[in-house]
Formats: C-alpha cells, sequence, structure tokens
C-alpha cells in the first residue's frame, strides 16, 4: 500500500455477522454470496477466511469469479449464479463448478454435452429473471436429468423479489416453491431459497430448505431496522494531503461550482469518482477528528475536497463511511442502496485486513 486512500475490511465483524446468522437457523448451512468480489470486500480473502470458520460453499456469478476462487482452493463446493453459455460447460465441468440450469435451452446444452455436470435447477416463482417459470416444464427437466448419465441433479432453488418489504407477494412465492416440492420424484441434497431478509426474517420457520444464500447481512449491511445486531464490515478512509485557504468569493474544483462565503480551509482528500466515491457524493458529510464536515465543490477523478476549520491538521483521517456516517448514511444521499455503495468501491483502493 503506498496511497493514503483505503478500505478497512473488517474480518471479526464478518465472524460475528456468520454466527448470528448461523444461530437464526442452527439446522441450515449458510451458502456464502461473495460475487462481485464479495460486494466489494474481496472475494479470495473472504473465501478464505470463512474456510477458516468451517463454511465449504460459496455463491458466485461468473465463471471468471468462480475460476478466480477456484485456483486458490479446489475443495469448496462454488456455484455460478448467473448466465452460463454452451461454450463455458467444459470449463466448467473440468473445474468442478456447480451451477444453475435456468432454461429449457441451457438444459438442452448441458445434457447434450455429455460432461459430468452438478446442476441446480431454478424455479422462476415471481422475480421474473432466470429460471423455468412453468411447473411443467422445470418437472421434466428433472426427469431428463434423473436419467442422463453424466449430468448430476444437485439442488433446486428459487429467489425472492420483497423478502424485505411486500411479505404477500413474497409468501406468493413460497407457495408455489413447495407446491413445486409436493410433484418431486426425490429431493435433491439442496434446496436453497432465501436470501439474506428471507434468512434472518423467515427461514426458521420452513423445515424444507437445506441452505440459505447470504449475501449483504453478511457483510452487516441492510436491515437495520430489525436491530439484529450486525455489524458492517467495511469502512473507507482517506488522509488530508493538502490544506488551502481560500478567501471570500473565491471558487473551488471544475466548473467553480462552489464559492466561499467567507475566509475559509479546505482540505484536499485523494479520493474521487474513480474510486467509486463518485460526482453524486458532493455536499455529502465525511468524519475528520470524530466532527462532520461537508464536501464542497465537484468531485474530482482522483480528489474530493471538504470544508474544515483550524483544528483541522496535514495528514488527518477521514472516514468517508465505517464511523459517524454509515454506508446507509452515503447511500441515501446518493439515493441507491448499500450494495451499490461498496460494489461502487473500485479495485484501485487497497483493501485492509483487519
Amino acid at each position: 500500500m503506498y496511497r493514503p486512500t483505503y478500505a478497512n475490511i473488517h474480518l471479526a465483524y464478518l465472524k460475528t455477522n456468520l454466527e448470528l446468522i448461523k444461530k437464526m437457523i442452527p439446522d441450515k448451512k449458510v451458502v456464502p454470496v461473495i460475487k462481485a468480489n464479495a460486494y466489494g470486500h474481496g472475494s479470495v480473502v473472504i473465501m478464505e477466511y470463512l474456510i477458516q470458520q468451517g463454511i465449504d460453499y460459496f455463491a458466485v456469478s461468473l465463471l471468471e469469479e468462480a475460476l478466480e476462487l477456484r485456483e486458490k482452493n479446489k475443495e469448496v463446493g462454488i456455484i455460478i449464479l448467473g448466465a452460463i453459455s454452451k461454450e463455458q460447460l467444459k470449463i466448467i465441468s473440468d473445474n468442478q463448478l456447480d451451477i444453475f440450469v435456468y432454461s429449457n435451452e441451457l438444459l438442452n446444452d448441458a445434457l447434450e454435452s455429455q460432461l459430468p455436470l452438478r446442476i441446480h435447477l431454478k424455479y422462476d416463482t415471481g422475480m421474473h429473471r432466470y429460471g423455468f417459470t412453468n411447473l411443467k416444464a422445470i418437472l421434466n427437466a428433472i426427469y431428463q436429468i434423473e436419467n442422463h448419465p453424466t449430468v448430476k441433479w444437485i439442488g433446486l432453488a428459487t429467489h425472492f423479489a420483497t423478502a424485505d418489504d411486500n411479505e404477500i407477494y413474497y409468501r406468493h412465492q413460497v407457495e408455489m416453491f413447495k407446491e413445486l416440492l409436493t410433484h418431486l420424484p426425490r429431493k435433491p441434497e439442496m434446496i436453497h431459497m432465501s436470501n439474506s431478509a428471507s434468512t434472518v426474517i423467515y427461514e426458521s420457520m420452513y423445515d424444507f430448505t437445506t441452505h440459505v444464500r447470504v449475501g449483504i447481512a453478511l457483510y452487516g449491511l441492510s436491515l437495520e431496522h430489525l436491530n439484529l445486531g450486525l455489524k458492517p464490515v467495511m469502512s473507507l478512509h482517506s488522509h488530508i494531503v493538502q490544506i488551502k485557504k481560500l478567501k471570500k468569493g473565491e471558487f473551488v474544483s471544475y466548473g467553480a461550482t462552489y464559492q466561499a462565503k467567507e475566509d475559509e480551509y479546505i482540505g484536499v482528500i485523494p479520493i474521487g469518482y474513480a474510486d467509486g466515491w463518485l460526482r453524486v457524493n458532493r455536499d455529502a458529510m465525511v468524519e475528520i477528528n470524530h466532527k462532520l464536515y461537508p464536501l464542497v465543490g465537484t468531485i474530482c477523478m482522483d480528489a474530493a475536497l471538504v470544508k474544515i476549520d483550524q483544528s483541522v491538521q496535514l495528514g488527518a483521517e477521514v472516514i468517508l463511511f465505517g464511523g459517524l456516517v454509515s454506508t446507509k448514511d452515503v447511500a441515501d444521499h446518493q439515493k441507491t442502496i448499500v450494495y451499490e455503495v461498496c460494489t461502487n468501491i473500485s479495485a484501485r483502493v487497497p483493501r485492509r485486513y483487519v
């Protein structure tokens, strides 16, 4: 690390969050979702740390993400949740990766390949993204796989659209999934439907699932209103690298959009939109010396500017989120969700594992 800008990843908080989730569902296994670089937290290190905590199966979105993890560990289970093409099936088989099969086209490609493949069938109960939408079609898929010499049926899954904000629609999806289970010739070794919200709110009531797919809750984000005790794993830090004294009437940054109303001090923070600290964060608050200070002017590619007072010294630490300012505060300012805040933090921001 050379630059004075970094994200701290608090591994003890990750462990705390995992233990809290496990206590809620003691009879189920947790499948951490570590797609998108573990929601910006660093997928390889997160995987290796969670293996130490007894986790043996992980979920990602892309083949590239799965291969990065497989290179580091040859033993753990890895499922690709996202889109798969016919051309990828050989490398998926060679690396013993699991996949979601979500359409007749992909099913036919898998069966015709004659490759050893591990399949989870995805039932679309209302998300209307990936998945078989027809009960007859998914039952036919199960029949074909069960009678195939190389393709193995490992799991059955669905995904919820409204687990945290529309219980009526959520219940509708659950009932559709339960209806499918009554028609199965046998139960696969993995039956999983719950995301983070469904896991912590509802999953303890179900006796027909074996696993849960937990993403954002593992990183201590979202679901704050439930007061579960989850701790945010990531905090974002930088430092003041220059201090400017502006005279009344002087402007700062691109477009001269901020004008000093009086003689003021401005601190330069070496973080910008190329780091994922987006231009929309203009006018947001940051923490310095346990006090809040406003960002001013246009955020640059590599720098942001903060209005400070004389108590702030050159080199002072700036906490952009993870202290007095939460990740949710940043998300609310951006009019978005915490997922986007963390995944936006780019690869050029070093991760420090604390």
